[in-house]
């Protein structure tokens, strides 16, 4: 039971996933069978959009960083207690 309900999960996924046919066709070249939607409607979308995507990508890289190797000395910080360094 518990297997077929994770594949029902997963095809459900799946088709939900992905751009429709119709949706297909209104997408630029690059994003074909990937969204949903018109798609970006000129350049200035694509410049959000990347922008978006390195502010996380920083945000990402940096918290794992400061995670990791914490720059903070003082025994007293909120890190050390937070994740038991010691």
């Amino acid at each position: 039971m518990k297997r077929h309900l994770l594949l029902l999960i997963f095809l459900t996924t799946r088709m939900i996933s992905f751009a429709c046919p119709i949706c297909e066709k209104a997408q630029p070249r690059i994003l074909r069978g990937i969204t949903h939607g018109t798609g970006p409607e000129n350049n200035l979308d694509y410049i959000i959009v990347w922008v978006a995507v390195i502010v996380v990508i920083l945000t990402l890289f940096f918290s794992v960083k400061w995670l990791i190797i914490p720059e903070e000395k003082a025994q007293q910080h909120i890190k050390r207690l937070a994740i038991n360094f010691e």
